[in-house]
Formats: structure tokens, sequence, C-alpha cells
């Protein structure tokens, strides 16, 4: 464990602009290692509560202070991420991921209705093969089961209802495989998941889980297919969600490490996408781009007190 100064000595807090509104926000703020051992990222959602975000705060410190699992492959297959926007905004959203031939719709958002998300769906599937859609655990079973039988043919829903148990239920009910998300990474025992028989495939992040290590050990442990995602992450958070990704024996899925393309400024200029893959490779923040996104000052001493307060919730 590093000292607690000596990980404030090495912080950047920034402020990353987003094209669209995602996750209900149009700014990421995240801290930033500089360590040792290479960048780490801390970006725990402002909501979470220190003992939740101390997980975020360890994969940060994974990054920055120890070396990472050997990668196990150079490239990875890569979904195009579309918002909840207007079905007409789709193609302007789908051009930012050349190549891509799997698409994850965000579909459930406040405020829209099945109909919203029908179109939208469509409109990702005139373009894009392979389509699976993520609601947030936004809605009900019987809500679910309707949606699985007018969205069209599905890779699979992810977090289609917020419990374990609900999950569990519409599994029985519908054909579509179910992926489980927040059931995973905000639970207790990650792997209760599978234990219930409530989901086909596993959605992982590096950062909710604690580090590329403990993500590879879950990976091992939970028994059904996996796709790594990305939490909103800077570069630097992208880059982890690759090694994580590399370092897996198996890979069957694309994986939601493409959501670089929703910033209109990033830290560091991110690999290009080719054929739908991204490389895997070390990334490191451009000095001038963290000066010029850097937060202001109230909001750095905000995460300062941040890290302090997840740090002690640290083993």
């Amino acid at each position: 464990m590093p000292p607690l100064d000596d990980i404030l000595d090495r912080l950047h807090v920034v402020a990353l602009p987003m094209r669209v509104k995602f996750r209900g926000i149009t700014v990421r703020e995240l801290a930033l290692l500089d360590g040792p051992a290479g960048w780490g990222e801390f970006g725990a959602f402002p909501e979470y509560e220190p003992p939740e975000a101390a997980h975020w705060l360890a994969s940060a410190l994974e990054c920055a202070y120890h070396q990472l699992p050997q990668p196990l492959r150079d490239r990875i297959p890569i979904n195009a991420t579309v918002p909840a926007v207007d079905a007409g905004q789709v193609p302007d959203v789908l051009a930012r991921f050349p190549g891509a031939k799997t698409a994850k719709v965000k579909v459930a958002e406040p405020g829209q209705s099945l109909a919203d998300d029908v179109a939208r769906v469509e409109a990702v599937r005139a373009l894009v093969p392979t389509v699976r859609v993520d609601a947030n655990g936004g809605w009900t079973v019987e809500q679910a089961a309707q949606a699985a039988k007018v969205l069209g043919p599905l890779e699979y829903l992810e977090q289609p209802c917020a419990t374990v148990a609900e999950l569990a239920e519409l599994r029985r009910r519908i054909d579509t495989p179910v992926a489980a998300d927040e059931s995973i990474r905000k639970a207790e025992d990650p792997l209760a998941v599978t234990k219930a028989g409530a989901a086909d495939i596993a959605v992982l992040k590096v950062a909710p889980l604690g580090g590329v290590s403990k993500l590879l050990t879950i990976a091992d442990q939970i028994g059904i297919p996996v796709v790594i995602s990305s939490a909103i992450d800077s570069a630097v958070g992208i880059g982890a969600g690759l090694h994580a990704a590399a370092a897996l024996p198996d890979l069957r899925h694309a994986c939601g490490l493409g959501t670089g393309s929703l910033f209109i400024d990033d830290i560091a200029e991110t690999p290009p996408q080719t054929d739908g893959y991204l490389p895997v490779q070390t990334i490191t923040p451009d000095p001038a781009r963290l000066n010029a996104l850097a937060a202001l000052p109230q909001r750095r001493q905000w995460w300062i007190e941040r890290i302090k307060a997840c740090y002690r919730h640290l083993g």
C-alpha cells in the first residue's frame, strides 16, 4: 500500500467534456495518478460512497504502482456504444466506431418510451449486424420480457432488471441471453449472479471490481463468458480495460472499450480503431492536455478529500 502523501503528490484531476449526455453527465471528472509503474485512474462516480468508491481507488493504485498481468493478445474487438439519442442521430454516433460489427444501445432511459428504444435499435441494426442493449436495471421483469419481444434479435439484454432475483425470473421467461453488470460490480459476492442462474454473460469493469488482477480472478471463477467494458473511462482507464481483455484466456464477445469517442477531448490521443479493433498498448497522458483539461481548484480539492476518505477503506 503506497503512502497517502505519495498518492496525492502524484495526483492530476481533469474534467473531460462529452459529446452527448451519457449516464446523466456532460462532463466526466477523473483523478489520475502518475505512478512508478504507470498511470492509474480513479473515477468513481460522485454518488458512490467511500466503501464502494474504494474499489476504484484500489484499481488506480494497482495500475500506478504494480506490474499488470501479461497480455495474451495484441488487439481487442470493440463494440460501438450508442447513448439514448434520437434514432436520427444514430448514423453520426456509429461513424465514431469505424469497422465495429457490434453495437451496444442504451435503452430504458428515464423520460423515454419503449417505442423510442425500438426506433433507436432499428436504426442501429440497419448499420451494424450485431446489437446488444443495456437497460441499467431500468425495467421490471414484465417490461423486460415485453422489450425482448419487440426489439428484434439481440446478442443479449444487459442488466435489464435491477435485482438478481428479477434477472433469474426473466431468464426463465425469455430466449434472449441475459447479461449482468451492476449485479456483479455492485454486489458483495460478484459470483452470486451465476449461483442464482441469473445470467448468461458477465459484464466486468476494471475499476469497480478493484483492478485488473481482481477482474481476472472473477472472470476465472464466474463460469460464464465475459465482456470487458468501460465505466466512461479516460484513455488511461481504457488502457487498463484493454489490458484486462488481453489477459483473458478466452474472449468470445466484443468489448465495450470504445467509449473514448464519447469525449470531445481526452488526456491522450487514443489509438485508432481498425476494422472494429483497438490495439493493446500503454497509454501515457499528454502533459499539455493534462494542463488544458485540469479541473477547477475547488474540484481538485474535492477529489483530494475523496481519496483520503476512500484510502481508509483499503486493506
